[in-house]
């Protein structure tokens, strides 16, 4: 799979002066960590830690038990969309004991990536309505771990996505799909902008 070399990773502009925020989320072991080194022009920041019996008796590992290390904060990346915009990356810890940081990285987001493992669809429950609640826009990806196919519409359905929330296929190893994902997001957030009711200017005194 494709992925960032050391040799693509940049130094941030000296003239970057508008730094843009997107989250991405989901369960315990959706590839999220994945998903920001994959796609982050820098070598990414990551709080990785080897997961130990100790935490076994809080974190449910069903579906991910060969996974030996788990985020305990974030992880952060860094895209350059030119030589002013800077779109900043940060995956949130899937594991319910971490839930309480969920609210503080959505603030001052544009939008969020959902990543979803379809063998475990009801781990992004959460995700979802804290979205919502939140009213930040987003766009639902599931990463190809190989597990039975399931349509659009199942998916759809199981997760109760709105129809006009983007639904898309991805493997989170892979650069380019990474990119495809923000691409999505982009672009629904561009949707949502241009649906917003416009304010109606004051009348001239």
């Amino acid at each position: 799979m494709d992925s960032v070399t050391s040799e693509q990773r940049q130094a941030l502009h000296s003239t970057a002066d508008n730094g843009l925020k997107i989250v991405v989320v989901g369960g315990f072991g959706v590839g999220k960590t994945t998903l920001v080194r994959s796609v982050s022009e820098i070598r990414p920041l990551n709080t990785e830690e080897t997961m130990t019996q100790a935490g076994e008796a809080v974190d449910d590992t069903a579906g991910v038990a060969t996974k030996t290390a788990t985020t305990v904060a974030f992880d952060f990346g860094r895209i350059s969309l030119d030589e002013r915009n800077v779109l900043y990356l940060f995956g949130a810890p899937g594991q319910e004991r971490f839930w309480f940081l969920w609210d503080r990285l959505f603030s001052g987001t544009l939008g969020a990536v959902v990543l979803v493992d379809t063998r475990r669809l009801a781990d992004s429950w959460y995700a979802i309505d804290r979205l919502e609640h939140h009213g930040t826009p987003f766009v639902v990806a599931c990463n190809d771990f190989g597990g039975p196919a399931h349509t659009p519409a199942q998916i759809r359905d199981a997760l109760d996505l709105a129809d006009e929330v983007p639904l898309v296929l991805c493997d989170a190893r892979s650069r380019e799909s990474s990119k495809q994902v923000l691409i999505s997001l982009v672009e629904h957030l561009r949707t949502v902008t241009a649906a917003e009711p416009k304010p109606i200017p004051e009348p001239a005194p």
